[in-house]
C-alpha cells in the first residue's frame, strides 16, 4: 500500500550516505544501521500513528523486531487482573512470550510457569511502589491506569513507571490519551545510588467541534535524568525514584503546554486575525478611490 511504500523510500533514504573524500577519491562512507535509520523515521513520523508506523517497519526489517519494541515508545495498552479484578498495564518489562505479569498479583496472563520474575525482596518494593504510585495517578489524574514493574539487574535495579489516561466525549476534548512511561536504572553504593531515569510523554487530543472544525493535536516527549542520591531509612529508593518522577513529569507537561499548546495557538493567531480588517494607510486609500474613479469615467458604455 501507499503507506507501506513511503516508509520503504524514507528507510532507503535514511541509510543512503553520498560519497566522501576529495575530488579523486571515490570511498562510500559507512551507511547507518536499520535501527538508526528505523528511530530516525519514528522520530518524523506523527506521534498519532506511532503504532501503524511501527508495523509497517517492521514488516521492512523483521530482524529487528524485538531491538524496534524495545526502542520505540508506544502507547500503553490495558488488560484486567484475572485474580485481582483490577486493571494493570501492559507493555515489553512485564511481557514474557505472549504473556504479561500483572503487578497486583505477580501471575502471568495466560499462565506461564517458568516466567520472569523480581526477587522476593524487589516483589515487596514492587508492591510498595505500584501503591503509592497508584495514589500518586489519583492525585495528578484523578483516574486513568497505573503499574510499576521491577527487575533485578548486576549492581542494582530497574523499574517501569507507567500511568495511562484516556479520555472520549469530554467538554473540550471528542477524544484523548495521555501516556506516562519512565524507566529508571539504579546502581546501588551502599548508602547512596545513582539513579538514570528515561521519561517519555505521549499525548494525542481530537477535537471535533463547530467552533474549530476537525482537528487533531499530538506529540511526544523524552528526557532524561541522573542523580545520586543518598539511600537511608526515611530516603528510600521508592521515595527517590518518586520525586524524580514527579519533578521530571511536571517539568515536561509545562514544556509540553509550551511547546504544543501555546505555540498552536501563536502559530495560528499569526495568521489568521479574528478582530477586524487592518487599518489601511489613508495614501494608499487615496490612490485607490483616484484608479477606481479614472477607470469610471473612461470606461466605455456599450451601446
Amino acid at each position: 500500500n501507499k503507506g507501506q511504500d513511503c516508509l520503504a523510500l524514507l528507510l532507503v533514504s535514511c541509510c543512503r550516505v553520498p560519497f566522501s573524500g576529495g575530488k579523486h577519491c571515490h570511498t562510500m562512507a559507512a551507511a547507518p544501521d536499520p535501527i538508526t535509520a528505523s528511530l530516525s523515521i519514528m522520530r518524523r513520523m506523527p506521534p498519532n500513528k506511532i503504532e501503524q508506523n511501527l508495523s509497517g517497519l517492521l514488516n521492512l526489517v523483521p530482524e529487528q523486531t524485538d531491538e524496534l519494541l524495545q526502542r520505540v515508545d508506544q502507547p500503553l495498552e490495558e488488560a484486567t487482573c484475572a485474580e485481582s479484578g483490577r486493571t494493570f498495564l501492559l507493555c515489553d518489562y512485564n511481557r514474557d512470550g505472549d504473556s504479561y505479569r500483572s503487578p497486583w498479583t505477580n501471575k502471568y496472563q495466560p499462565d506461564l510457569d517458568d516466567g520472569f520474575k523480581p526477587s522476593p525482596e524487589l516483589r515487596a518494593m514492587e508492591e510498595e511502589a505500584n501503591t503509592l504510585y497508584d495514589a500518586y495517578r489519583e492525585m495528578y489524574y484523578s483516574g486513568g491506569t497505573s503499574s510499576v514493574y521491577l527487575w533485578d539487574q548486576e549492581g542494582g535495579f530497574a523499574g517501569c513507571f507507567l500511568i495511562k489516561k484516556a479520555v472520549q466525549g469530554n467538554e473540550f476534548v471528542k477524544e484523548g490519551c495521555w501516556d506516562s512511561i519512565h524507566v529508571v536504572e539504579v546502581q546501588d553504593m551502599g548508602g547512596s545510588a545513582t539513579y538514570k531515569l528515561t521519561s517519555t510523554l505521549l499525548l494525542t487530543m481530537a477535537v471535533n467541534k463547530e467552533e474549530v472544525g476537525e482537528s487533531n493535536l499530538s506529540g511526544a516527549m523524552t528526557r532524561q535524568v541522573e542523580k545520586k542520591l543518598p539511600v537511608t531509612a526515611t530516603k528510600t529508593h521508592t521515595a527517590n525514584i518518586g520525586n524524580m518522577i514527579e519533578d521530571t513529569e511536571n517539568s515536561m507537561r509545562t514544556n509540553m503546554d509550551h511547546l504544543y499548546i501555546q505555540k498552536t495557538r501563536q502559530i495560528v493567531n499569526s495568521i489568521r486575525n479574528l478582530g477586524s480588517a487592518p487599518n489601511q494607510k489613508a495614501a494608499f486609500v487615496q490612490s485607490l478611490n483616484a484608479a477606481v474613479t479614472k477607470h469610471g469615467t473612461t470606461r466605455k458604455v456599450d451601446g
